[in-house]
Protein backbone atom coordinates (compact mmCIF):
# COMPACT_ATOMS: atom_id res chain seq x y z
CA UNK A 1 0.00 0.00 0.00
CA UNK A 2 1.49 3.26 -0.92
CA UNK A 3 -1.74 5.60 -0.84
CA UNK A 4 -4.74 5.92 1.24
CA UNK A 5 -7.38 8.04 0.96
CA UNK A 6 -9.98 9.06 3.29
CA UNK A 7 -13.22 9.23 1.33
CA UNK A 8 -17.22 9.44 1.89
CA UNK A 9 -16.81 8.49 5.22
CA UNK A 10 -14.17 5.38 5.17
CA UNK A 11 -10.82 4.71 3.85
CA UNK A 12 -9.52 3.24 0.77
CA UNK A 13 -6.44 2.01 -0.66
CA UNK A 14 -5.41 3.90 -3.55
CA UNK A 15 -6.92 7.00 -5.41
CA UNK A 16 -10.45 7.05 -5.83
CA UNK A 17 -12.44 8.66 -8.66
CA UNK A 18 -13.91 12.05 -7.08
CA UNK A 19 -14.55 14.51 -9.57
CA UNK A 20 -17.06 14.82 -12.31
CA UNK A 21 -16.77 17.26 -15.46
CA UNK A 22 -19.40 19.24 -14.14
CA UNK A 23 -17.86 19.54 -10.75
CA UNK A 24 -17.28 23.48 -10.11
CA UNK A 25 -13.33 22.35 -8.73
CA UNK A 26 -13.16 20.03 -12.16
CA UNK A 27 -13.37 23.30 -14.51
CA UNK A 28 -13.34 26.35 -12.53
CA UNK A 29 -10.43 25.37 -10.06
CA UNK A 30 -12.39 26.11 -6.71
CA UNK A 31 -10.20 23.51 -4.62
CA UNK A 32 -7.66 23.72 -1.62
CA UNK A 33 -4.99 21.46 -0.33
CA UNK A 34 -2.70 21.47 2.76
CA UNK A 35 0.02 19.35 3.30
CA UNK A 36 1.77 17.72 6.59
CA UNK A 37 4.96 15.44 6.92
CA UNK A 38 5.13 12.43 8.87
CA UNK A 39 8.78 10.24 8.94
CA UNK A 40 10.18 8.84 11.68
CA UNK A 41 7.61 8.60 13.39
CA UNK A 42 6.59 11.97 13.93
CA UNK A 43 4.14 13.98 12.69
CA UNK A 44 5.20 18.06 12.99
CA UNK A 45 2.49 20.57 13.06
CA UNK A 46 0.08 18.17 11.95
CA UNK A 47 -3.08 20.61 13.89
CA UNK A 48 -1.62 23.81 11.75
CA UNK A 49 -2.21 22.16 8.72
CA UNK A 50 -5.25 20.72 9.55
CA UNK A 51 -6.65 24.58 10.68
CA UNK A 52 -4.85 25.81 7.48
CA UNK A 53 -7.23 23.67 5.42
CA UNK A 54 -10.18 25.15 6.88
CA UNK A 55 -8.99 28.72 7.08
CA UNK A 56 -7.81 28.20 2.99
CA UNK A 57 -11.58 26.63 2.11
CA UNK A 58 -13.25 29.79 3.60
CA UNK A 59 -10.58 32.38 1.81
CA UNK A 60 -12.25 30.11 -1.33
CA UNK A 61 -15.63 30.80 -0.61
CA UNK A 62 -16.46 27.66 1.16
CA UNK A 63 -18.26 26.40 4.00
CA UNK A 64 -16.24 23.12 5.28
CA UNK A 65 -18.57 20.58 7.46
CA UNK A 66 -15.20 19.31 8.76
CA UNK A 67 -13.70 21.08 11.61
CA UNK A 68 -9.55 21.49 12.14
CA UNK A 69 -9.65 19.06 14.98
CA UNK A 70 -11.44 16.46 13.35
CA UNK A 71 -9.28 16.25 10.14
CA UNK A 72 -6.39 16.33 12.49
CA UNK A 73 -8.02 13.27 14.05
CA UNK A 74 -7.91 11.75 10.86
CA UNK A 75 -4.31 12.23 10.33
CA UNK A 76 -3.49 10.68 12.97
CA UNK A 77 -5.40 7.39 12.57
CA UNK A 78 -4.24 7.15 8.71
CA UNK A 79 -0.18 7.37 9.73
CA UNK A 80 -0.94 4.71 11.76
CA UNK A 81 -2.34 2.37 9.31
CA UNK A 82 0.87 2.75 7.19
CA UNK A 83 4.34 1.41 8.71
CA UNK A 84 6.23 3.64 11.56
CA UNK A 85 9.24 4.47 9.83
CA UNK A 86 7.00 5.39 6.54
CA UNK A 87 7.42 9.20 5.06
CA UNK A 88 4.79 10.12 4.41
CA UNK A 89 2.59 13.15 2.68
CA UNK A 90 -0.19 14.02 4.21
CA UNK A 91 -3.50 16.01 2.04
CA UNK A 92 -6.55 17.24 3.48
CA UNK A 93 -8.46 19.10 0.41
CA UNK A 94 -11.98 20.78 0.14
CA UNK A 95 -13.45 21.68 -2.95
CA UNK A 96 -16.96 23.38 -4.84
CA UNK A 97 -18.85 20.73 -6.36
CA UNK A 98 -21.78 23.55 -7.46
CA UNK A 99 -21.33 26.78 -8.47
CA UNK A 100 -23.72 29.55 -7.30
CA UNK A 101 -25.79 31.91 -8.71
CA UNK A 102 -24.35 31.72 -12.48
CA UNK A 103 -21.94 29.23 -13.67
CA UNK A 104 -18.80 31.13 -12.30
CA UNK A 105 -19.57 31.71 -8.38
CA UNK A 106 -19.15 28.85 -5.94
CA UNK A 107 -22.13 27.22 -4.72
CA UNK A 108 -19.70 27.19 -0.94
CA UNK A 109 -22.35 25.07 0.68
CA UNK A 110 -21.84 22.16 -2.11
CA UNK A 111 -18.42 21.18 -0.29
CA UNK A 112 -16.41 17.96 -0.49
CA UNK A 113 -13.83 16.52 1.52
CA UNK A 114 -10.97 13.93 1.45
CA UNK A 115 -7.48 13.67 3.05
CA UNK A 116 -4.94 11.89 1.00
CA UNK A 117 -2.14 10.09 2.76
CA UNK A 118 0.62 8.90 0.51
CA UNK A 119 4.21 7.38 1.25
CA UNK A 120 6.58 10.54 -0.26
CA UNK A 121 10.64 10.34 0.51
CA UNK A 122 12.38 12.62 2.43
CA UNK A 123 14.91 14.56 0.43
CA UNK A 124 18.04 13.07 0.11
CA UNK A 125 20.03 15.08 -1.70
CA UNK A 126 23.47 16.50 -0.83
CA UNK A 127 21.46 20.51 -1.36
CA UNK A 128 19.27 22.80 -3.83
CA UNK A 129 20.33 24.94 -6.80
CA UNK A 130 18.22 27.47 -7.25
CA UNK A 131 17.97 29.81 -10.09
CA UNK A 132 16.20 33.38 -10.46
CA UNK A 133 12.76 32.90 -12.23
CA UNK A 134 12.27 34.69 -15.35
CA UNK A 135 9.15 34.23 -16.88
CA UNK A 136 6.55 34.49 -13.22
CA UNK A 137 6.35 36.62 -10.25
CA UNK A 138 3.96 35.97 -7.81
CA UNK A 139 0.43 37.55 -7.66
CA UNK A 140 -0.75 40.11 -5.80
CA UNK A 141 -3.48 39.60 -3.43
CA UNK A 142 -6.11 41.66 -5.90
CA UNK A 143 -5.54 39.71 -8.29
CA UNK A 144 -5.46 35.87 -7.18
CA UNK A 145 -6.29 34.47 -3.78
CA UNK A 146 -2.83 34.25 -2.18
CA UNK A 147 -4.44 34.00 1.44
CA UNK A 148 -5.51 29.89 0.65
CA UNK A 149 -3.30 27.35 -0.55
CA UNK A 150 -5.56 26.79 -3.35
CA UNK A 151 -4.71 24.49 -6.25
CA UNK A 152 -5.18 27.74 -8.83
CA UNK A 153 -1.72 28.96 -7.44
CA UNK A 154 -0.03 26.74 -8.53
CA UNK A 155 -0.10 26.38 -12.61
CA UNK A 156 2.11 29.30 -12.18
CA UNK A 157 4.81 27.69 -9.87
CA UNK A 158 4.92 24.98 -12.39
CA UNK A 159 5.56 27.28 -14.95
CA UNK A 160 7.85 28.39 -13.36
CA UNK A 161 9.24 25.20 -12.35
CA UNK A 162 9.64 24.54 -15.74
CA UNK A 163 11.61 27.29 -16.95
CA UNK A 164 13.87 26.97 -14.15
CA UNK A 165 14.44 22.84 -14.78
CA UNK A 166 15.16 23.55 -18.43
CA UNK A 167 18.37 25.72 -17.05
CA UNK A 168 19.49 22.78 -14.90
CA UNK A 169 18.49 24.18 -11.64
CA UNK A 170 16.19 22.22 -9.14
CA UNK A 171 13.99 25.53 -8.11
CA UNK A 172 13.24 28.90 -8.94
CA UNK A 173 13.33 32.03 -6.95
CA UNK A 174 10.20 34.06 -7.57
CA UNK A 175 9.66 37.60 -7.39
CA UNK A 176 6.74 39.66 -5.82
CA UNK A 177 4.96 42.37 -8.22
CA UNK A 178 7.41 45.00 -7.26
CA UNK A 179 10.49 43.02 -8.00
CA UNK A 180 11.24 42.09 -4.37
CA UNK A 181 12.26 38.66 -3.39
CA UNK A 182 9.11 36.25 -2.51
CA UNK A 183 10.05 32.89 -2.25
CA UNK A 184 10.81 29.89 -4.32
CA UNK A 185 8.28 28.09 -6.47
CA UNK A 186 7.57 25.72 -3.45
CA UNK A 187 9.53 26.79 -0.40
CA UNK A 188 10.28 29.77 1.64
CA UNK A 189 13.76 31.02 1.08
CA UNK A 190 16.60 32.16 3.93
CA UNK A 191 19.63 33.99 3.57
CA UNK A 192 22.21 34.39 6.04
CA UNK A 193 24.13 37.35 5.68
CA UNK A 194 26.68 38.95 8.35
CA UNK A 195 25.63 36.42 11.02
CA UNK A 196 21.98 36.97 10.69
CA UNK A 197 18.98 35.32 8.71
CA UNK A 198 17.30 37.04 6.90
CA UNK A 199 13.81 36.26 4.89
CA UNK A 200 11.04 38.11 3.13
CA UNK A 201 8.22 39.62 5.31
CA UNK A 202 5.21 38.41 4.28
CA UNK A 203 3.38 40.75 2.32
CA UNK A 204 0.31 38.96 0.67
CA UNK A 205 2.12 37.60 -2.22
CA UNK A 206 3.39 34.16 -0.58
CA UNK A 207 2.28 32.01 1.89
CA UNK A 208 4.17 32.32 4.89
CA UNK A 209 4.45 28.84 5.34
CA UNK A 210 3.84 26.50 8.83
CA UNK A 211 7.60 24.90 8.60
CA UNK A 212 8.78 29.03 7.88
CA UNK A 213 7.04 29.84 10.74
CA UNK A 214 8.23 27.11 13.07
CA UNK A 215 11.80 27.74 11.83
CA UNK A 216 11.31 31.40 12.55
CA UNK A 217 10.36 30.89 15.87
CA UNK A 218 12.82 27.92 16.88
CA UNK A 219 15.82 30.42 15.28
CA UNK A 220 14.37 33.62 17.87
CA UNK A 221 14.17 31.05 20.69
CA UNK A 222 17.76 30.23 20.65
CA UNK A 223 18.87 33.64 20.58
CA UNK A 224 19.96 33.87 16.47
CA UNK A 225 19.33 36.54 14.98
CA UNK A 226 16.70 37.36 12.33
CA UNK A 227 14.90 39.57 10.38
CA UNK A 228 12.02 39.68 8.07
CA UNK A 229 11.87 42.33 5.93
CA UNK A 230 12.15 43.27 1.91
CA UNK A 231 14.57 41.31 0.07
CA UNK A 232 15.92 42.99 -2.69
CA UNK A 233 16.94 40.39 -5.98
CA UNK A 234 20.80 41.47 -5.73
CA UNK A 235 21.14 40.47 -2.27
CA UNK A 236 20.77 36.45 -3.30
CA UNK A 237 24.47 37.39 -5.18
CA UNK A 238 25.74 38.01 -2.10
CA UNK A 239 24.29 36.18 0.11
CA UNK A 240 26.37 34.10 2.73
CA UNK A 241 24.56 31.25 2.62
CA UNK A 242 20.97 29.55 1.88
CA UNK A 243 18.16 27.50 3.16
CA UNK A 244 14.44 26.93 2.12
CA UNK A 245 11.99 25.88 4.26
CA UNK A 246 9.05 24.22 2.90
CA UNK A 247 6.61 20.49 3.40
CA UNK A 248 7.83 18.72 1.38
CA UNK A 249 11.69 18.54 2.58
CA UNK A 250 11.40 20.48 5.71
CA UNK A 251 14.83 22.83 6.09
CA UNK A 252 16.82 22.35 2.88
CA UNK A 253 20.57 23.55 2.14
CA UNK A 254 21.03 25.71 -0.97
CA UNK A 255 24.23 24.76 -2.44
CA UNK A 256 24.42 26.80 -5.79
CA UNK A 257 22.81 29.78 -6.69
CA UNK A 258 22.75 30.86 -10.49
CA UNK A 259 26.12 30.64 -11.18
CA UNK A 260 27.74 30.86 -7.64
CA UNK A 261 28.46 27.73 -5.42
CA UNK A 262 28.02 27.97 -1.65
CA UNK A 263 28.33 25.73 1.17
CA UNK A 264 25.66 24.72 3.89
CA UNK A 265 26.50 27.46 6.11
CA UNK A 266 26.41 27.63 10.14
CA UNK A 267 23.05 29.17 10.16
CA UNK A 268 21.12 26.98 7.98
CA UNK A 269 22.88 23.79 10.02
CA UNK A 270 21.66 25.20 13.32
CA UNK A 271 17.99 25.96 11.68
CA UNK A 272 18.21 22.52 10.66
CA UNK A 273 19.21 20.70 13.98
CA UNK A 274 16.73 22.94 15.93
CA UNK A 275 13.96 21.88 13.56
CA UNK A 276 14.69 18.10 13.60
CA UNK A 277 14.59 18.35 17.45
CA UNK A 278 11.44 20.00 17.17
CA UNK A 279 10.00 17.18 14.82
CA UNK A 280 11.16 14.78 17.68
CA UNK A 281 8.89 16.42 20.09
CA UNK A 282 6.04 15.93 17.85
CA UNK A 283 5.87 11.50 18.17
CA UNK A 284 3.43 10.08 17.02
CA UNK A 285 3.69 6.47 16.41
Amino acid sequence: MDTLTYWNGAWQEGSPAVLGPRDHAFWLGSIIFDGGRAFGGCGPDLDLHAARAIRSARALGLNPKHTAEEIHALMLEGIKRFPADAELYVRPMFWATKGGHGPISTDGDSVAFLLCIYLSPMPKGTGLSLGLCRTIRRPTPESAPTDAKASCLYPNSARGVAEILARGFNNGVVLDALGNVAETCSSNLFLGIDGKVVTPVPNGTFLAGITRNRTIQLLRDAGVPLEERTVRAHELDTADEMFTTGNAGKVQFVTRYESRDLQPGPLGTKARDLYQAYAETCRIV
